[in-house]
């Protein structure tokens, strides 16, 4: 299992695509290589990655992905829209007795492990909601007492809904926002959140998997064909870390407008920017790293053994 003194070294790496050219990745000599038209122009060191998001087309070797599965690195195949159309992922899949946990576990504890999500995903959203208003403490007293009381998952959603609302309205009243509309892309603020949220649930993805989980298989959302419930779950206390940098990153002028275009209903970025969005939320998952893996280390000795480790609530800071 990777330990937090080995993954404090680890980086994630992004690669932009070069049109009209061969782009490739191959092994050699303990390094992952980059080639475009048969000539070599980047390599790192396989014990210095965790993960590489790749936009636009690209050629691998089977030695390569070998070499990844073993290192555990994941692979993130990108579309000029930023959207993953395939992957590569490492995975502890011999973790038999925590996938014979996860399958079996009883309605209650996943209800608590639910409500404990839930609880720590509005704190977290308090907590970056202070970072933007300096000195105010801004509570939903009837939400949090909902989702504590809540008798099932389904009635928690409606809770979790209402702290939401009254979050964002606060949260981006000063960006040109006018509601949260995931996957829309109906202005420039939903298109990068989505793009932000997309990179983080892949990351967690990335850690749950190196634990042995199944990340199809989740507590608050439920089972769906395709969808990586756990991943899903795992994330919520973490979209803050999004939300801040967003809100951040406009505030100080550095999202201009002219760095999107509007195409068939939706905002999209020019390719010349793709670096420039991705570097923004690429640092900021760095910067938290090692909270972020310690966060899904304790889930995982919770899952394990939750009579001995109790939940520990990811404080975003």
């Amino acid at each position: 299992m990777l330990q937090l003194n080995d993954f404090k070294e680890k980086k994630i790496l992004h690669v932009g695509n070069r049109p009209g050219l061969d782009n490739k990745l191959k092994f050699r000599n303990s390094n992952i290589c980059l080639y475009r038209d048969d000539r070599f122009t980047h390599q790192v060191s396989t014990h210095l990655i965790f993960a590489i998001y790749y936009i636009g087309e690209l050629s691998l070797t089977s030695v390569l992905i070998k070499q990844m599965r073993e290192h555990g690195i994941s692979l993130f195949l990108l579309n000029d829209s930023l959207k993953t159309y395939a992957e590569i992922t490492s995975a502890a899949e011999g973790n038999y007795i925590l996938r014979k946990k996860q399958y079996h576990h009883n309605d209650s504890f996943a209800l608590e492990i639910s409500r404990n999500l839930v609880l720590n995903k509005v704190q977290n959203q308090y907590n970056a909601l202070q970072k933007t208003r300096t000195g105010i403490v801004i509570t939903d007293i009837a939400s949090i007492n909902g989702i504590t009381n809540a008798k099932s998952t389904e009635s928690m959603l409606g809770f979790e809904g209402n702290a939401a609302k009254g979050y964002f309205n606060r949260m981006f009243d000063n960006l040109k926002w006018y509601r949260r509309t995931p996957r829309t892309k109906e202005d420039i603020p939903n298109l990068l959140l989505d793009i932000g949220y997309t990179y983080l649930f892949n990351y967690v993805d990335s850690l749950l998997r190196l634990f042995g989980f199944d990340t199809y298989m989740g507590y608050y959302h439920k089972p769906f064909f395709i969808r990586k419930s756990l991943s899903c779950d795992v994330m919520e206390p973490l979209r803050p870390i999004i939300d801040y940098k967003l809100v951040k990153a406009w505030n100080l002028g550095q999202i201009n407008e002219k760095d999107f275009y509007f195409k068939d209903g939706e905002f999209l970025i020019k390719k010349d920017f793709h670096r420039k969005y991705t570097n923004m939320f690429f640092e900021e998952l760095m910067r938290n790293r090692e909270d972020i893996y310690t966060y899904i280390k304790n889930f995982y000795k919770h899952i394990m053994d939750p009579n001995r480790y109790h939940f520990k609530q990811y404080i975003y800071k």
